[in-house]
């Protein structure tokens, strides 16, 4: 307990700057040196979470790329145009595109990359930003419930069920909807007054062209996470070759 106490305190404080891994690691390495867990047991978690966590790793990489290719400056700009000044509208196409991104590129792409972008969209038509950065915030998990890859918690649940890849998207998609539809009309009622303000002009500006190679990636390594799942190949090796493309 005091030792996953330290982690907590580590990893929420950062004191002196220090990455999470600082206290994290030194704190596993007491725990195995103490005989709190044995190098076995340990050995058999690190195989059991590499395979997730190397997801995690190629997701992020993918995701990132996608982002340096311009791929969520256009979701940005999409939004702003659907949108076309209204507060209300802008709810909308953060939830429709936040529940698509959470998805496919998991709950951290959304966190990550996402909301930057959903915070200058909606300082550029002139609107408040508190229901669509929070909307992004809670997309990150609710939106996270319909594939096996949109979230860490979702690999290892998938990995214990023996579900195919499409049977368990099957089976979270009517779950999926009815949660990402619910909390809409929380936060439509919630931010009533902030979505009922006055529809500004947006900014004309030049609509930056859409990736469509990263998009085509993105769609490849989801077909690829779909295959994978039919001849028993962990998911990670799709996420892996989606970045290496």
């Amino acid at each position: 307990m005091a030792l996953l106490i330290a982690v907590l305190f580590g990893a929420v404080l950062r004191p002196f700057g220090l990455p999470e891994a600082a206290v994290a690691v030194p704190a596993a390495g007491v725990a195995i040196a103490t005989g709190v867990i044995s190098p076995a047991h340990a050995w058999a978690e690190v195989e059991r979470l590499g395979p997730v966590v190397g997801f995690l790793a190629a997701v992020l990489v993918l995701a990132h790329f996608c982002d340096v290719e311009g791929l969520f400056r256009a979701c940005g700009a999409w939004m702003a145009r659907w949108a076309a000044g209204s507060p209300g509208r802008l709810l909308t196409a953060v939830f429709a595109l936040g529940s698509a991104i959470t998805a496919v590129l998991s709950l951290d792409a959304t966190v990550v990359l996402l909301t930057p972008v959903v915070l200058a969209t909606a300082a550029r038509a002139g609107v408040r930003a508190e229901p669509h950065v929070y909307a992004c915030a809670h997309l990150s998990n609710t939106a996270s419930l319909l594939l096996p890859v949109s979230n860490l918690t979702n690999l290892l649940a998938f990995e214990a069920s023996g579900l195919s890849f499409t049977r368990f998207a099957a089976l979270m998609t009517l779950p999926w909807l009815a949660a990402i539809g619910a909390e809409y009309l929380v936060f439509r009622r919630w931010f009533a007054d902030e979505l009922m303000a006055p529809v500004h002009t947006p900014d004309a500006g030049k609509a930056p062209e859409l990736p469509l190679f990263a998009l085509v990636t993105v769609g490849c390594t989801l077909a690829g996470f779909v295959m994978a799942s039919a001849v028993g190949v962990e998911p990670a090796w799709a996420a892996l070759a989606g970045a290496l493309v």
